[in-house]
């Protein structure tokens, strides 16, 4: 079984599906429209360890990789457990997390709280460009009241929490022109963003150094140990010792 929701998954993917391997895509189910993919697909929750542990052994799963986004932290941490109790092989397929380059005006937080707090309250116009999950969290208060947010997100949001906002409905992989040019075009003086890592969503970092902004980077949260793989080579190396990258698995990943 492959944990998706990456251009990394997406890539995979396609390599299980020239491959010949049996498998399944698992979606978690949060975007309206997800990327279609070459791999029969399930789309939704498991019910947490338990119900995943079950979901496991009834379909028989030889080997799982989460290759789910870097902050999808419970969804991770449930894939170790549940992998464990099943005794089910898995394999993380993760980006490198972004190193800062010269020109960077990055100042890195722990958490959605820290960024709340890294802004200062003098007004600013503010690029969040968290996702749709935590905006709650930068609802008015006396710390963020003031300023203005610009949000990119794939989905359109019926109620935003924050009452000065601007929605731009898009899907990556973007380009550092036009990021850069999204940025002046709304005059942003700020950047939020998760550490996600990857090309995919890397321009708006560029972009930011280009123009000398500075950029709020949240650290990835903490996820149970376990194998890592970087690449797709290493994936299908992985799943070849474990004798899934083949047509005639009885389950692949």
């Amino acid at each position: 079984m492959l944990l998706g929701g990456t251009t990394e998954a997406s890539q995979l993917a396609r390599a299980l599906a020239e491959a010949e391997v049996d498998a399944v895509f698992s979606y978690a189910g949060r975007t309206a429209a997800p990327v279609a993919q070459p791999l029969p697909t399930r789309v939704g929750g498991f019910g947490g360890v338990a119900g995943l542990r079950d979901w496991l052994q009834v379909q028989r799963i030889t080997q799982v990789v989460d290759a789910t986004h870097p902050f999808a932290a419970q969804m991770s941490s449930n894939a170790v457990h549940a992998c464990a109790a099943a005794g089910v092989p898995l394999l993380a397929f993760e980006r490198p997390a972004w190193q800062p380059q010269a020109g960077d005006r990055w100042q890195c937080v722990a958490d959605i709280d820290g960024a709340v707090a890294a802004l200062a309250p003098t007004p600013a116009r503010v690029f969040l460009a968290i996702g749709r999950q935590n905006l709650l969290s930068f609802a008015p208060s006396a710390q963020c009241a003031s300023h203005h947010y610009l949000l990119r997100l794939v989905d359109a949001v019926a109620d935003l929490p924050l009452p000065s906002a601007q929605v731009v409905i898009a899907r990556g992989p973007f380009t550092v022109e036009g990021d850069r040019a999204l940025l002046q075009q709304h005059g942003i003086t700020h950047l939020v963003a998760k550490n996600a890592g990857g090309s995919g969503a890397a321009a708006k970092l560029e972009a930011a150094r280009l123009l000398g902004l500075p950029v709020i980077l949240i650290d990835r949260p903490a996820v149970p140990a376990r194998r890592m793989a970087a690449t797709v080579e290493q994936v299908m190396a992985w799943l070849g010792h474990h004798g899934g990258a083949a047509g005639n698995a009885e389950r692949g990943v």
